[in-house]
């Protein structure tokens, strides 16, 4: 029998069950997975706790978007994976699970020298960070402002934006600023001055920013820094960024992603997969825990430690 992460009401972690669950089979154009790793990601707290609307729970609900693991179980006109195979998995709810039957499009081949928990963890704040780097048009040349730099999205925003010949600035709390300059950032912490210590270390002035924090501190520094709101965007404040003229990418925004922003998802994960195995691209896992503790994993999430959260089924 396998076993899943599973909840039939919204609230707070404890709300969570590991259960009994169906053994998976793989359809037309599946794959099933054993899972080894699970990434996870803020928006599984937010969608356990209500925080983003979804219709209302009818049956149990599978937790995790991210996930690696190895092909048990190839379906029908599947082509180019096999079982055996190492894969990540991404976009497809449920990886809080042993055993997990996935699209084969949704299942990414891991190179050599990745390890899987390296690959649980790029799916959500891999695409999401790209999409918002090619979004802003981040070029050689730009200055980009990252707020929340330290989280994973914003870690991988800055080394897409450094590969792609740009100077970042990151903000984060000063016990996080030795990652941030591993990443080639410059750290600034967050908090009063905040407008004053970015000039500082930008006198030439900031030409893009990405915020990842969603703080009102974030938004009005950015809105002052850059007189060019097209070229801020927010991953967090989306309802309200028309308001302000800025660009929004999920994160509660009305407006869908185009075609070409969904594209750039797409094409984000086996280009951070590239990156990893010639290391470009790092990964900063925090604690790992084994799949029963989903409900610990969430609290620590909420308690804001350092590092991807990985679930070991």
């Amino acid at each position: 029998m396998n076993h899943s992460v599973v909840y039939t009401e919204l609230g707070g972690p404890e709300v969570m069950h590991l259960v009994e669950t169906p053994e998976p089979t793989a359809d037309a154009g599946q794959v099933v997975v054993q899972v080894t790793a699970a990434g996870v990601n803020p928006i599984d707290a937010k969608q356990r706790a209500g925080g983003r609307v979804l219709p209302p729970i009818e049956e149990p609900r599978h937790v995790g978007f991210d996930g690696a693991g190895v092909v048990l179980e190839v379906g029908p006109s599947v082509s180019g994976l096999n079982v055996g195979d190492r894969v990540a998995i991404v976009e497809t709810r449920g990886t809080y699970t042993e055993r997990l039957a996935v699209d084969a499009r949704n299942a990414v081949p891991i190179p050599e020298g990745v390890s899987d928990e390296q690959a649980a963890a790029i799916g959500i704040p891999a695409s999401t960070a790209y999409q918002a780097v090619r979004s802003l048009g981040i070029e050689a040349g730009d200055t980009l402002l990252v707020h929340a730099g330290s989280g994973a999205v914003g870690q991988a925003a800055i080394q897409f934006a450094v590969d792609r010949g740009a100077r970042v600035v990151a903000t984060a709390s000063a016990r996080k600023h030795p990652r941030l300059r591993q990443l080639n950032a410059i750290p600034v912490e967050y908090g009063p001055g905040l407008v004053e210590r970015v000039r500082a270390v930008a006198p030439h002035g900031i030409t893009a920013i990405l915020d990842a924090a969603g703080t009102d501190e974030a938004i009005e520094a950015s809105l002052e820094l850059l007189e060019a709101h097209d070229r801020i965007g927010t991953i967090v404040r989306g309802a309200d960024a028309p308001g302000w003229g800025i660009q929004a990418w999920s994160g509660g925004s009305a407006e869908p992603l185009t075609l070409q922003e969904v594209q750039w998802r797409t094409e984000a994960i086996p280009l951070t997969l590239d990156m990893l195995a010639t290391g470009r691209f790092s990964v900063e896992i925090g604690a790992r825990l084994p799949l029963r503790e989903a409900v610990e994993a969430h609290r620590l999430l909420a308690a804001g430690g350092s590092g991807k959260i990985i679930l070991q089924p």
